[in-house]
């Protein structure tokens, strides 16, 4: 007898197979049924309003949940609330955090990829000292298009453990 579990992911429109019980013969056929995967994470430390609008809409348009954190402070207390997949953090933030202050309090605690947005044109010699790769620390110089930092996100989250 075989007992099949399936059900939908809301929104998706696929059908995922969640629990397959049968017996195994020791049959080289037999697959493996994974389980479905959560849109992933993303944290976007942004202190221009109408930037973080502009990339959570886009990131939550493709398939990302999106939380916004303002200031350095805040997206400190967003990520002792939620670990997120990836951050997007602005170097340039206003306040008595800076986006370096965050990146150095982020790293006490995990080592999620993060992709640093900036103006600044000494980022890339400042990221080549701190001993991370591309995949876990990456820059993206500000202006950039949209399309770009979606490729520059979808790269850095092939890393992240499934």
């Amino acid at each position: 007898m075989i007992k099949t579990t399936a059900t939908t992911v809301p929104g998706s429109g696929n059908l995922s197979a969640l629990d397959a019980t049968t017996p195994d013969y020791g049959h080289p056929a037999r697959e493996k049924i994974e389980k479905p995967r959560l849109p992933k994470h993303i944290l976007v430390v942004e202190d221009d309003a109408s930037l973080a609008d502009l990339e959570a809409d886009v990131l939550a348009a493709s398939g990302y949940t999106v939380t916004i954190a303002s200031s350095g402070e805040l997206a400190v207390i967003a990520f002792q609330q939620a670990i997120p997949d990836l951050i997007v953090l602005d170097l340039e933030l206003s306040g008595t955090m800076t986006g370096w202050d965050v990146l150095h309090t982020l790293r006490t605690h995990s080592r999620i990829p993060v992709l640093l947005t900036s103006s600044l044109t000494a980022v890339g010699k400042r990221l080549r000292t701190r001993g991370e790769t591309r995949l876990t620390l990456d820059h993206l110089p500000k202006p950039y298009p949209m399309q770009t930092l979606l490729k520059r996100i979808e790269r850095m989250l092939v890393i992240v453990p499934q």
